[in-house]
């Protein structure tokens, strides 16, 4: 059994030496080695390695679904940042920003294709990888076209948020740990355990980014405090706040959206705290964070082999960057 740090590294290794884009067209390709390089914190691919290790020995198979879960998140980030006009990811500029607009687009979908061309390379259970990973394509954008639609909304439920977040976010790493099993060549009960405890952990790890955002040390987490209160976003915390607000604390709230200015991101830290939403984000986290564990704990695998995905599981949800 191997660790979360020596498989990322393995994989690092390994995408750099099996990344199959041609040399041309330059404008095609060139920025897709760039942004490939810069790096990420492989949580996805790894997922899928420690699901298939789970089963058995580390196969062929899992490899080449782990790149492909890699090249598809990847995928989503470049068209993300077309979306929200964003101009820096992982400290450089994004695609479309150093080479436009159609750059973007194109590097983006051939990404998306390269990761079926890894996955058509997967013998073990192809065809139930393929429909998981085609129903997990297909829910991604419906989770991203919800958080769009989110954003002209001003009556987003709390339900409607992990909705959304679980589509987005969660069912990715869901369905990178179930991969990884079936590539092992379990077909049942693992993994689908498996893939309900990617998705709490996915929930509770996107929470736990809400809750950073506003609370987290700025040194730790390496990210501008309160960028997503600055950007008006529907967070959980925002969310649980608007729902909990008596009529003047709502006022203020609505104020704070459409004004804000320099004492913004504090002032709504406070609403946030007067609220509670600070602390139903706390519980939330937890809860989803219980639903994980009592994942792990189901599954019909040897406590020893477990440990590393344990390890993993804490590391994800009880960090504070």
């Amino acid at each position: 059994m191997h660790t979360f740090k020596e498989l990322a590294a393995q994989f690092e290794q390994r995408m750099k030496r099996d990344l199959p884009f041609p040399a041309t067209p330059k404008l095609l390709y060139e920025p897709l080695y760039d942004f490939l390089d810069a790096g990420g914190k492989r949580i996805r691919p790894v997922l899928c390695l420690m699901g298939n290790e789970l089963i058995g020995e580390l196969n062929e198979d899992a490899w080449h679904a782990a790149m492909a879960v890699e090249f598809f998140h990847n995928y989503t980030l470049i068209h993300d940042d077309i979306m929200d006009a964003a101009p820096i990811r992982r400290g450089k500029a994004t695609v479309h920003a150093r080479h436009g607009l159609t750059a973007g687009i194109l590097c983006g979908d051939v990404l998306s294709i390269y990761a079926y061309e890894e996955l058509a390379k997967v013998k073990t259970n192809l065809s139930a990888v393929l429909s998981l990973f085609n129903r997990t394509a297909i829910q991604v954008s419906e989770g991203q076209q919800l958080d769009m639609d989110y954003e002209q909304r001003n009556d987003v439920s709390l339900e409607e948020y992990i909705m959304m977040i679980g589509l987005k976010t969660s069912v990715l790493l869901a369905c990178s740990l179930k991969m990884g099993a079936l590539t092992g060549g379990s077909t049942g009960g693992n993994a689908d355990i498996l893939y309900d405890l990617g998705k709490n952990l996915g929930i509770a790890f996107q929470l736990q980014d809400d809750y950073l955002d506003a609370f987290g040390d700025v040194e730790r987490t390496g990210k501008q405090q309160g960028g997503d209160i600055m950007a008006n976003k529907k967070t959980y915390l925002l969310l649980s706040a608007m729902h909990r607000a008596d009529p003047v604390q709502r006022e203020e709230i609505e104020h704070l959206l459409h004004h804000g200015g320099d004492a913004k991101v504090e002032a709504m830290k406070a609403l946030y705290c007067a609220t509670g939403a600070d602390t139903a984000c706390k519980e939330a986290i937890m809860n989803y964070s219980k639903l994980a564990y009592t994942a792990l704990d189901d599954l019909a695998i040897p406590q020893k082999r477990k440990e590393p995905l344990r390890e993993l599981t804490e590391y994800l949800l009880v960090r504070d960057f």
